[in-house]
């Protein structure tokens, strides 16, 4: 199956050259380093591009990217696997990586469906491709939605991720894609996203997920977060990096209402 792009031309540059270009003006010169992790934002470009060009800028991507985002559209099933097939964007396109995509669900069957009305317009994973695309055309990828997940299934999820990842021998990263706080003011999304960052820093997932709802914080990628952070663990990880935080307030001017976004790094 391929999956058409649903937001080119909404959160990116709807053709090959624009969107080269706009990425361009989101790379920063820095040193690469191989990651186990990430947190990337997924609004529109304009608003949160710069924090996830900060992310991968730093990053030496691997051959094969393990993307979870939260479901916006109430589509599909509660955690949503795209078993397999192709993804297309303006500057590339992206095979599925159909074994380790069956691995994972094999894993955890119990809580992951294959599933793929749930990723038809869903944008979260999507806004991830055209940072790839720029750096690794010939990556693979392995797209896994978030309805609803207790912090237990998402422990189950993300051991499925590692356990699978050790078993297949692929080298990957995974990346979350989550925008913070939304539609509160500039003071207030930053008190918040500060909770949950430093969760997310101290590799704490049970400590991120139960802080975002017990301080009710409209974070729409805490789950696939979770999830990233019990998979890096099991994978090694030992320690995380914020490489950068912004709010929307800081492009449209209106700090009144505002969404916040977060890069990290987990390595």
């Amino acid at each position: 199956m391929v999956r058409e792009p649903a937001v080119a031309g909404q959160f990116y540059k709807g053709t090959p050259d624009l969107l080269s270009r706009e990425i361009q003006s989101y790379i920063l010169d820095s040193p690469k380093e191989r990651v186990i992790g990430a947190v990337c934002p997924h609004a529109g470009l304009m608003y949160s591009g710069h924090v996830a060009g900060a992310v991968y800028s730093r990053i030496e991507l691997p051959d094969t990217l393990i993307l979870i985002g939260p479901n916006h559209t109430g589509l599909g099933s509660a955690v949503s696997i795209y078993p397999e097939g192709r993804w297309i964007i303006p500057t590339g396109s992206f095979d599925v990586d159909e074994v380790l995509a069956h691995r994972i669900y094999s894993n955890a069957a119990d809580v992951i469906t294959k599933d793929t009305k749930a990723h038809l317009f869903e944008h979260s994973i999507e806004v991830q491709l055209p940072f790839i695309a720029f750096f690794e055309k010939s990556a693979k990828i392995v797209p896994i939605v978030i309805m609803q997940a207790s912090v237990e299934e998402c422990r189950a999820v993300g051991e499925a991720i590692s356990d699978a990842t050790r078993k297949t021998g692929r080298e990957v990263m995974i990346i979350a894609s989550s925008d913070m706080s939304h539609y509160v003011s500039d003071s207030e999304a930053r008190i918040l996203d500060r909770l949950a960052i430093d969760r997310i820093v101290a590799l704490d997932p049970e400590g991120l997920y139960n802080t975002v709802v017990s301080k009710r914080i409209t974070m729409c990628g805490y789950m696939p977060v979770a999830i990233m952070l019990y998979a890096a663990l099991g994978l090694g990880a030992t320690h995380a990096e914020l490489v950068g935080y912004a709010t929307s307030g800081e492009v449209s001017g209106d700090y009144d209402y505002v969404v916040g976004y977060a890069g990290i790094v987990v390595k």
